[in-house]
């Protein structure tokens, strides 16, 4: 036996994941970690952020609300500015619509998927805020009407086609009307070709625990599209712990990567059996949320940008010692300098 072939033998062999990516119509979802679409934090500079430390497979922007962005078009000749920088922006990426207007819906549809040639385009059926459900009878409102539901996404996937249409659900309106089973079935019927659902009813909003159990009692309902699970994904372990015990073929993860922009990436290294990063040191993150910080101003202006940015600073702080300290300081600097002081002060440069 050769010196060479002896050595081939000795290496150990790559680990296999535990969670191999799947396919949402024709696109490779590789990882199988999605970020979720939050209104108000996943715009352009928070999706480059992410990008940059990797593991996600597919990116979403803020949900962008159909009715508005027609009006846009018509009266003003412009678009939301929630779709800034997605046409250029690298792909896979999704653009989250919601509105309850079957052809509004099919029409904006067309647009982001012809116009904007974006990845996938998913309709909101999970937005639990009363702005959204009761004023708009929009978002988890329709939950209780599934036949529109249908109707919406037949439409939807019509205009989009070839370019994938998902939905994003919750489990049902309330603890005593969950029909998530019901409403799955409804979904893949229509033509969407993957479905995303949220652990807790519209009622719960974000209070108490998502129930995976019941996102899992899914699965053997759809025979051709994936499931993607949705709720609590706050570490790697628990990213892990979705994929060994339920029937799920993707995790999305919300508001923790608010707080680790970092998650995505230590939870698909744990996916592949490797070793999960340390977490970045106090001073690595002072460096990030700066580095976030002149992105939000690159794009909103010095002004504007330091206000918005008060919100994702909060965010980093959360869980960290002098956290209410920070946020009390954070939440009132108007100046880049102002804001770099607040950092300095409670991220030191030497931590």
């Amino acid at each position: 036996m050769s010196s060479t072939a002896a050595v081939r033998r000795a290496e150990p062999p790559t680990p296999k994941p535990l969670a191999p990516p799947f396919w949402i119509g024709d696109l490779k979802v590789d990882p199988p970690i999605l970020q979720a679409p939050m209104a108000g934090f996943t715009n352009y500079p928070f999706r480059q952020i992410v990008r940059e430390f990797g593991g996600a497979g597919l990116l979403a922007t803020e949900m962008v609300n159909a009715k508005g962005f027609v009006w846009l078009d018509e009266q003003l000749a412009t678009h939301p500015d929630r779709l800034w920088g997605v046409a250029d922006e690298p792909r896979p990426l999704a653009v989250q619509i919601w509105d309850n207007d079957p052809e509004t819906l099919a029409k904006v549809g067309a647009r982001l998927a012809g116009e904007y040639g974006v990845s996938v385009v998913d309709i909101n059926f999970g937005c639990p805020v009363r702005q959204v459900t009761q004023r708009a009878h929009s978002g988890s409102y329709l939950l209780s009407q599934p036949d529109r539901m249908g109707q919406i996404i037949e439409r939807v996937v019509a205009a989009c086609r070839p370019t994938p249409v998902t939905a994003k659900i919750r489990l049902g309106c309330t603890p005593d009307r969950i029909n998530a089973i019901e409403i799955a079935q409804v979904v893949e019927g229509a033509g969407a070709s993957a479905l995303t659902v949220h652990g807790r009813t519209a009622a719960d909003m974000f209070k108490g625990e998502a129930d995976w159990d019941r996102i899992s009692a899914i699965k053997p309902y759809l025979r051709r599209i994936p499931l993607i699970g949705n709720g609590d994904l706050d570490s790697p372990a628990k990213v892990v712990a979705a994929f060994k015990r339920y029937d799920v073929d993707g995790a999305m993860i919300a508001r923790a990567s608010l707080t680790k922009p970092w998650l995505f990436a230590h939870s698909a290294a744990a996916l592949r059996g490797e070793p999960i990063p340390p977490e970045p040191s106090l001073a690595e993150q002072r460096k990030l949320m700066l580095h976030h910080y002149r992105l939000v101003c690159d794009r909103f202006g010095s002004e504007k940008g330091t206000v918005l940015m008060r919100k994702y600073a909060c965010c980093y702080a959360q869980g960290r010692r002098g956290a209410r300290d920070f946020r009390k300081h954070v939440a009132k600097v108007t100046t880049q300098d102002e804001f770099d002081g607040v950092v300095e002060r409670y991220f030191p440069r030497d931590a």
